[in-house]
This record gives C-alpha cells, structure tokens and sequence, in this order.
C-alpha cells in the first residue's frame, strides 16, 4: 500500500509539473514550426507545447517582435502582462522568432533548416515576405501554421480566442497579417489583432493624411506639438501630391501596388474586405513621436505621417471613415516607443488578455 501510495505521488507531482506553465526565456521554453512541407522551420517560445492536449488553455496570445528580432524579450514582456492578470494558468502565449542572417546588418545564428528571412527592403518578414532560403515559405506562412494548430480542438478543445499581437517592426507584421491572412475564417476561434506603433501602413489607395487628419488636441508632430491650422485646412485624406518624386508610396508595404511573397496572389479587393471587416485595435504611445528606434523615415512611411503616434492616429480613422471599418483606437499614457510599457498598461491588458 506504501508502495502504492508513493507511486501515485510520483504520478501527480510528473502531472503538476507537466501542466505548469513555462515561463523562462530558454530553450526549454521553446519548439519549432516546419512551414510549408519543411524541412524549413522556425522557432518559436511558449508557455505549453503546441501539440499536447490542454483542457486548462482557454485563450492564446501570439506576439510578434520588433527589428531586433529579440523574440525572447517579447516573451518576457507578455508573461509579465500575464502574470498582472492572473493570466499565466489559462493563457498560451507565443513568441515567433523570425531570424535572419542575409548578408547584410542582420546576422543571427541560425540553426539547422531554420528559416532566414530577409531585413530590410520590400520582400521582409514583417510583411509576408518569402525566405531568403525556400521561396515556397513566408512569414505569414508561419503565423498561419500556429493558428493552424491552435485551432485543433483535439489539443485545445475549451480554446475561445486568440489575440495576435506586435509592436514596432511587430506591429507592421500584425497589420498586414490582419488584412492578408487566408486561415481566420476558417479556425472556428475568434481571432482579433492589436496592432502596436508601427512605422507605417498599408494603404488601400492613393489617399494620404494631411495635418487635419490628426485630432487638434494631440500632440502628434514630433517633437510633440500642435501645428496650427492654417484659414485654408486641406481635407485629411488627399491624393498624395509628391507621388513624382516618391514613386514608391503606394508599393507594399506601404500601399497595395507590387505586392509580393504571401500577398502576391490576392486581389485588392479581397484585401481591403478582410482590412475592414476584421476585429482590430491600434495602441499608439502617446510618446512615440520622437525619429528613435529604427523609425521609417523613408517619403513612403513620412507620406503617411511624421510620427508613429500621428500614422497610427491617421490610419485609423481613414479605415474607420472611409472603408467602414470598426477599428478600435487606444493611447497609451506615458509611453514611448516600448514594448514592456505598452503591453502591461492597465489599459491594454483586457484588450490582450480577452476574458471570452
């Protein structure tokens, strides 16, 4: 009977430790994600594995890093909002690594069949771009496959929502994903999208912000002013006046013109339908107005704004009054272009962490 007793012990202390979630930013908190057929893969941390049957997991909460690719800090950042709500037991969160190492400023060590996607240019990670390695793969292809498999209600029968989240480089990711992806009406789990201080949009058009499209009480040109409105306002969305000189204003990512990687085969139209119809919330740091941070600068980005505060400001209310969207739009108080303080504001917890 002793014998027994202590067998059983054993059993419940393996149980308790296996159903604990994994909180620290190591290898032992991670998995790999084989996308389109493999042997491409890509890594990814979280709280539970993706493949074992969890009863307790009711909502999930991917993030997507910034342009240094520390997917690591990002997990870090949303376990502590997990931890503010009481979140961690019930959550399973997941922070995707996308590396790179193309030969130029980017340079991670990437392991064996690990994907490596490209920095910088018009055909990046943070816009569905294809690897440098496997055309056949993409980053939306990656975030596709995890939704894919949280979908499964034979490992996560009692899962009720799914929030995708990202700031910075992150944030640019979401939005496109949000307005591109081919999986979300089709998991049978409501999936919505915060999209956090970005450097910039895709617009479905030719029409940019103008000083007007900004409200006149936030101070949204850097370095944190109200430009005073002249007798003769322009109207807050015109044609782009300087398309001569920047020819490349409305090529994605920035607007929908020569799209390439996971977007390419999509018409426009499909594009501005899923832009519009789908749940999404813009957090904006009412700080975030200063040219720090790998901020875009290039006339595409500056042709939607002069700050990251005023872009996402401007691109709300253009999807919201023009195309009929119903997006939500929240500053932040007292934060700047940071991750830890955007995602743990008390305002932004309910948002990341839906109770259903």
């Amino acid at each position: 009977m002793r014998r027994l007793w202590i067998c059983l012990s054993v059993f419940l202390v393996a149980e308790t430790a296996w159903a604990a979630p994994c909180i620290t930013a190591t290898a032992a908190c991670t998995e790999w994600i084989t996308v389109a057929g493999g042997p491409g893969r890509s890594l990814v941390y979280r709280t539970y594995s993706l493949d074992s049957r969890n009863e307790e997991v009711t909502r999930a909460l991917i993030v997507v890093h910034g342009a240094g690719r520390d997917s690591d800090s990002y997990f870090r950042h949303v376990l502590a909002a997990a931890f503010l709500v009481g979140g961690l037991n019930d959550t399973l969160i997941i922070s995707p690594r996308f590396a790179s190492n193309d030969g130029g400023n980017c340079r991670d060590m990437l392991a064996s069949d690990e994907l490596n996607w490209r920095c910088d240019g018009f055909d990046t990670w943070r816009s569905g771009g294809t690897a440098v390695d496997n055309a056949r793969a993409t980053s939306f292809d990656v975030a596709d496959e995890i939704l894919r498999k949280l979908a499964r209600k034979q490992v996560f029968p009692n899962l009720k929502a799914i929030v995708v989240a990202g700031h910075s480089a992150g944030g640019q990711f979401v939005t496109r994903y949000e307005m591109s992806n081919q999986v979300h009406d089709r998991l049978g789990v409501a999936v919505a999208y915060v999209v956090a201080n970005p450097s910039s949009y895709a617009y479905p058009d030719n029409l940019r912000p103008t000083t007007t499209a900004i409200p006149a009480t936030v101070a949204a040109a850097a370095p944190g002013y109200i430009p005073p409105l002249s007798a003769n306002a322009p109207a807050p969305f015109v044609a782009f006046a300087d398309a001569f000189n920047c020819t490349t204003y409305d090529y994605w990512p920035y607007g929908l013109r020569s799209r390439n990687g996971y977007t390419a085969k999509l018409a426009d139209d499909l594009l501005k339908k899923q832009l519009t119809a789908r749940p999404t919330t813009y957090l904006l740091g009412e700080l975030d107005i200063l040219p720090l941070y790998g901020f875009d600068s290039s006339c595409s980005a500056m042709a939607q704004g002069p700050t990251r505060l005023a872009r996402g400001l401007a691109f709300s209310k253009y999807v919201n009054e023009k195309y009929g969207a119903q997006h939500r739009t929240l500053v932040v108080p007292a934060c700047g272009h940071n991750a830890r303080c955007m995602f743990t504001a008390d305002s932004v917890l309910p948002l990341i962490f839906p109770k259903e």
